[in-house]
């Protein structure tokens, strides 16, 4: 998709909504193939006691997916960082600068080590732009481990930046699969009069579309090889907290 143009006679909502409309049309036109893809990795991976795993930079898709009512049991997140809490006499000592995960070398490598990622498992991956070094050397050293990776990302915005990670590499160079969310360098979608910046970022709505196409996909695959994937249902129904629990002791038993 093109640079959407500036906002004319419609209302800033619906100018929204209409870019939003046309992602998700590119996804459904360029995309399926990549959908199918990775859904076949992903089932291939279940089916022979694989785990798949999602880390995502914060948006959207790993809240939308994980422990989500109607969503797979089968998704696991995957989540690390640096911290450090020292608190001292401020007015002696100088204060220190936030640790930027990205600059501590290794990280990927000790949080992968603590982990329960192991050769075989698929990890869905999410980044805009799939440039910082955090992510790629997180996907690097999944890669190095035997894992397969998914990457849904922008891969305009991946071309138009370089990559801050050593190896220049940026995520979808890296992935076995690159799910495009199609949307347009920066990610926001309108050019509005009178402000300076563009407004309206589109990846987290396409990504979350294409977190549930993929599930979709691998329910069918399940379906099809004779597997009944489990499912959470809404704990607001009267039966849910019952239902998910017996779906969770399921879970362990058949891994889907």
């Amino acid at each position: 998709m093109g640079d959407t143009a500036a906002v004319s006679n419609e209302s800033l909502a619906q100018a929204y909504l209409g870019a939003v409309r046309q992602v998700l049309d590119r996804i459904e036109h360029t995309q399926m193939d990549a959908i199918a893809q990775a859904a076949d990795m992903i089932v291939d991976s279940l089916l022979n006691d694989g785990v798949v795993h999602l880390h995502d930079t914060g948006h959207l898709v790993q809240r939308e997916a994980v422990h989500r009512a109607g969503g797979l049991l089968l998704l696991t997140a995957l989540e690390y960082g640096f911290s450090v809490h020292n608190a001292g006499p401020a007015t002696t000592r100088r204060h220190s600068e936030a640790v930027r995960p990205d600059r501590v070398l290794g990280l990927a490598e000790l949080a992968l080590d603590n982990s329960k990622v192991r050769p075989g498992d698929v990890l869905i991956f999410g980044s805009v732009s799939g440039r910082n070094a955090r992510d790629v050397a997180l996907a690097l050293a999944a890669k190095a481990r035997g894992v397969k990776l998914v990457a849904i990302t922008s891969v305009a915005h991946s071309l138009a930046e370089e990559s801050t990670h050593p190896s220049r590499k940026r995520l979808f160079e890296v992935a076995d699969v690159t799910i495009d969310n199609c949307g347009i360098v920066g990610d926001a979608a309108l050019e509005v009069e009178s402000l300076d910046a563009r407004f309206g970022p589109t990846s987290g709505i396409a990504a979350a579309a294409i977190v549930w196409m993929l599930s979709a996909a691998v329910i069918e695959r399940l379906v099809a090889a004779g597997k009944k994937p489990h499912v959470y249902k809404t704990v607001n129904l009267a039966d849910g907290a019952e239902f998910n629990r017996r779906a969770e002791e399921e879970f362990k038993e058949t891994g889907v």
